[in-house]
């Protein structure tokens, strides 16, 4: 089983320098079949591509591409993907570092040729302590889907973390990866992993398999104002509603209860609800191509697929 590691960058040359040595020191200890790191860079104003070509005079099989203008993640990720060698393909963001034989618990699942993605325990640094993530709940509910962080005592899981997860390329490539229409960031893995259990696949969780997470201020932060950010999630939100939710009475449920947020955002002075329901109201037309797109895959209802995460 070849394996291609994917680690998408912007700004992070601080990180990389702490960060990236232990990825490809643990990549080194597999032996079941090729192994490659594939960096790319989504056109850092930093030294990141300084201190990878650093790190590629020491490390084999380090391949690096650049975005010449800054997309996002999931244009981002989708181009180390597609330029990957690899049958399995793992992310893993530059704030994350592995813990030692992370590989061989998390591999061990695509045996099942039904496994799409597995997706590891995040031991999450949040100032002084360590919260266990990368396990997902959730629920459709007054219109939306609401997601939530789950136990990690199970395997099953509604979504894996784009920043810690591994994917089986070939179906990948059948869901088409990532939908670029939530650059730069946010629901993009969500939206991934909810298509791929709607057309049949298997997500699952590996709680030996862990990472650990540095929080830090952080690409997003520092690019993007807190109105911006809030907006951008309220947009995917709904980006992700009008492109995954097929069931007739989930539509309904949806744009009846579209009233009570408008006025309830309107008591709250919540501008960028509306500033993100235009932005995602002006995509109308790709998301409806999109949708019909994935629709084509789907062999599940949308209550079929949340039954087992509510």
């Amino acid at each position: 089983m070849n394996l291609s590691i994917i680690i998408p960058n912007y700004n992070g040359k601080d990180l990389l320098k702490r960060n990236l040595p232990k990825v490809l020191e643990e990549l080194k200890k597999y032996d079941l079949g090729d192994t490659e790191t594939i960096f790319v860079d989504d056109a850092s104003g930093d030294d990141s591509l300084g201190i990878v070509d650093n790190i590629k005079k020491e490390y084999k099989n380090l391949k690096v591409f650049k975005n010449e203008k800054n997309l996002g993640f999931s244009s981002t990720v989708n181009k180390g993907v597609k330029n990957a060698n690899g049958d399995i393909v793992i992310l893993l963001n530059t704030d994350v570092y592995p813990e030692t034989g992370f590989l061989k618990p998390l591999l061990r699942h695509f045996e099942d040729e039904k496994v799409f993605a597995v997706g590891c325990l995040d031991k999450s640094i949040e100032g002084e302590k360590i919260v266990e993530r990368g396990r997902g709940l959730g629920i459709w509910e007054r219109g939306f889907l609401v997601h939530r962080r789950g136990e990690v005592n199970k395997t099953n899981t509604l979504w894996v973390s784009g920043g810690s997860s591994a994917f089986r390329k070939s179906i990948w490539e059948k869901l088409g990866g990532l939908n670029e229409l939530y650059n730069p960031f946010y629901w993009e893995d969500i939206d991934l992993s909810y298509r791929a259990l709607k057309s049949g696949y298997k997500i699952l969780f590996e709680s030996k398999s862990v990472v650990y997470h540095e929080h830090e201020k952080g690409a997003i932060k520092s690019k993007y104002t807190s109105f911006q950010i809030k907006t951008i999630a309220y947009r995917n939100q709904f980006i992700f509603v009008w492109e995954n939710a097929t069931d007739i009475l989930l539509q309904f449920s949806h744009f009846l209860w579209l009233p009570y947020y408008f006025v309830k955002a309107l008591i709250a002075k919540d501008k960028a609800f509306y500033v993100g329901f235009f932005k995602a109201f002006i995509l109308l037309p790709k998301i409806i191509k999109s949708s019909l797109r994935y629709q084509k895959q789907f062999v599940l209802k949308d209550k079929d697929v949340i039954k087992n995460f509510q």
